[in-house]
């Protein structure tokens, strides 16, 4: 007797069963968001992000160029909110998904769990993908059900907020797609108004974040001098940023992950500031914070410094 064939229902439920709180399916064909995109990079809006910008802008177009028999796309989102470390006003403020261990680590790990007991069912191809690969992540996550693209550009879930990593299997299996849900933002715009150095900004049919003005650009990706005009905006962030997603109202009751590889711990901006480039590599080798490099850190460290003593060391967000 023939294998029973691979079903929506069951990605969803070995998703689940691999750790993933979200999992749903979208169609391969290419996302009418590809034109957004384009709009977006002609506007200059990618910074120096040049992988963004590069021919792996125009890959973005169809999935099929990451895997050529691909016709369905399983979009799955890890929860990553853990509590809030004990922080004092002389820590460094870091990104909540950069607390702990580094996503695409765990991210693919978890991707290949499924991989391997969908493989059980039936044989297919397939290519895992986290960040990394040329997709537009959020247009597929969208267009599978996961949720909806907010003002802030962050995937926002109804019930379970917008605390979540991204990750896709593009399979050459022919799944049955979900229907997207609507946008629930409505007229909102706690996460514009709160921007410290406004980078939400208005788009033709919405909203759009210009990379050049978001602090986790400025800290993270930016390898040049912080510009003067943004640097008090900066506050005293040293990787990445979290205010569009604190002030959100489908945040304020998102659940908490008990995954230990999400959890930190608060760091001392002094301690920071005395790394050596050595004791740098060694100490965020698993960490997302090794994106940033020792020099852009470092960089990040004093503008914050900068800052605290700035506003007399109060806590500046």
């Amino acid at each position: 007797m023939r294998a029973q064939p691979i079903r929506r229902e069951m990605v969803q439920q070995v998703a689940r069963e691999c750790g993933f709180e979200l999992a749903g399916v979208a169609p391969i064909d290419p996302a009418g968001d590809f034109a957004r995109y384009q709009d977006w990079v002609a506007q200059g809006m990618a910074g120096e992000m040049r992988y963004l910008t590069d021919r792996r802008a125009e890959m973005r177009r169809d999935a099929r160029n990451v895997l050529p028999n691909a016709r369905s796309v399983i979009c799955v989102g890890k929860l990553y909110n853990t509590p809030d470390p004990p922080k004092t006003q002389r820590d460094a403020r870091i990104s909540r998904y950069a607390w702990g261990r580094d996503y695409h680590l765990t991210m693919r790990e978890a991707l290949a769990r499924m991989v391997a007991r969908l493989s059980e069912i039936e044989s297919f191809e397939w290519k895992i993908c986290v960040d990394t690969a040329p997709l537009l992540e959020r247009t597929f996550a969208r267009l599978a059900g996961l949720g909806w693209i907010g003002k802030n550009t962050c995937l926002i879930n109804e019930p379970l907020g917008s605390w979540f990593f991204l990750g896709e299997i593009v399979t050459s299996l022919d799944l049955e797609p979900a229907t997207p849900p609507p946008d629930r933002c409505g007229s909102c715009t706690r996460c514009i108004e709160a921007c410290p150095t406004e980078a939400i900004v208005p788009s033709q049919d919405g909203w759009q974040v210009d990379s050049r003005r978001c602090i986790s650009y400025l800290t993270i990706e930016l390898r040049g001098s912080i510009p003067d005009e943004l640097r008090a905006g900066v506050g005293d962030h040293v990787f990445g940023c979290d205010i569009c997603q604190d002030v959100c109202p489908w945040n304020s009751r998102a659940p908490l992950t008990e995954d230990p590889d999400f959890a930190g711990t608060a760091i001392p901006m002094a301690e920071l500031a005395k790394l050596s480039p050595e004791a740098f590599r060694e100490r965020f080798k698993d960490s997302p914070i090794a994106r940033a490099k020792h020099s852009g850190l470092l960089r990040n460290v004093a503008v914050a410094t900068s800052n605290l003593a700035g506003a007399g060391g109060q806590n500046n967000q």
